[in-house]
């Protein structure tokens, strides 16, 4: 008969999924990782990280999520493949997790790593070039872009943002904005205008984005139905990402407006025993690293909780 009760439930494997099952299993927590798909999260279609320690090369997203996968499993981490439906946390001392098929499990903590997805323009070229020229993240791959001509897609904060930061590598950064305004807080715009690096397309919206092998153009059309081609090296679309929180019960765990789940420092939610780490946690940078560092917190705050309640 299949285990239904478990000490620990991860959702997720991602980063933070999987470096919360290495300590998970390293400590002896009776755990099990859920992940509906292959391990490695949103990282797997990464072209290349630079940026994660140990790696003074790189590393494609494929490559190192591999190796987290292998390490973990090395400490016999227990991974499922199974498509989680909901997620019941009405009763506090016991949570339940209940599957797509109908069948369920129940576990004393929780710990939540079920990321987020940037949001797409689903144009011609997009997914064909992603990883190519075509960029979600400008943290993370703007280095590649020195002395280059890149567009960033997106008038909020977190596109003029990186936008500004871009300019440190790149030659000239045209933001491209369906709007005749940023929607970006002042402070962010006085610093986007000041950048003489930086120009604007107003009142436009990218119809395809084209290369052989690597992003060469991007095709507009403005409101007036104008056509208009813009040669660069590399697009960024930043028109935000959304949660992965389909199957949580967002009122129980507070979350935020976007649908993120806020935490304390330690990871810890609204509910005693239930925890989240990385991208799915409302917080300031999304990136491999401090997930990493969430998941391996989650797992011993976790552990304190579990020994806690074993000692009552």
């Amino acid at each position: 008969m299949e285990k239904s009760h478990f000490e620990l439930v991860i959702l997720g494997a991602g980063p933070a999924g999987l470096t919360a099952g290495l300590y998970a299993s390293r400590s002896r927590i009776d755990h099990i990782l859920i992940e509906k798909g292959a391990p490695g999260g949103q990282v797997l279609t990464t072209d290349w990280v630079d940026n994660y320690p140990g790696f003074p090369d790189g590393i494609s997203g494929f490559d190192l999520m591999d190796k987290m996968t292998a390490h973990a499993k090395r400490f016999d981490v227990n991974i499922m493949t199974k498509e989680v439906a909901s997620v019941e946390l009405s009763d506090p001392a016991v949570k339940r997790i209940v599957f797509a098929d109908g069948s369920s499990l129940t576990c004393e903590a929780l710990i939540i790593c079920t990321g987020a997805s940037p949001n797409k323009l689903g144009i011609p070229g997009e997914a064909e070039l992603a990883g190519k020229g075509v960029s979600y993240c400008g943290t993370c791959d703007a280095p590649f872009y020195r002395n280059m001509h890149v567009a960033v897609i997106g008038g909020g904060d977190t596109a003029v943002e990186e936008a500004d930061y871009l300019t440190r590598f790149a030659s000239k950064v045209t933001i491209i904005h369906r709007r005749d305004e940023l929607r970006a807080i002042k402070i962010l715009q006085e610093t986007a205008f000041a950048n003489e690096k930086i120009d604007y397309i107003w009142n436009s919206r990218v119809t395809s984005i084209e290369g052989d092998k690597e992003v060469e153009r991007l095709q507009l059309v403005d409101n007036d139905g104008n056509s208009s081609t813009l040669e660069v090296q590399g697009v960024f679309i930043l028109i935000g990402i959304t949660p992965n929180n389909e199957m949580l019960p967002l009122d129980q765990l507070k979350a935020d407006k976007w649908g993120f789940i806020p935490t304390d420092n330690e990871t810890l939610t609204s509910i005693p025993g239930v925890y989240a780490a990385g991208d799915i946690r409302s917080k300031l940078m999304r990136q491999v690293v401090n997930a990493c560092g969430e998941g391996a917190n989650s797992v011993v705050a976790a552990e304190h909780y579990l020994k806690t309640r074993s000692e009552q």
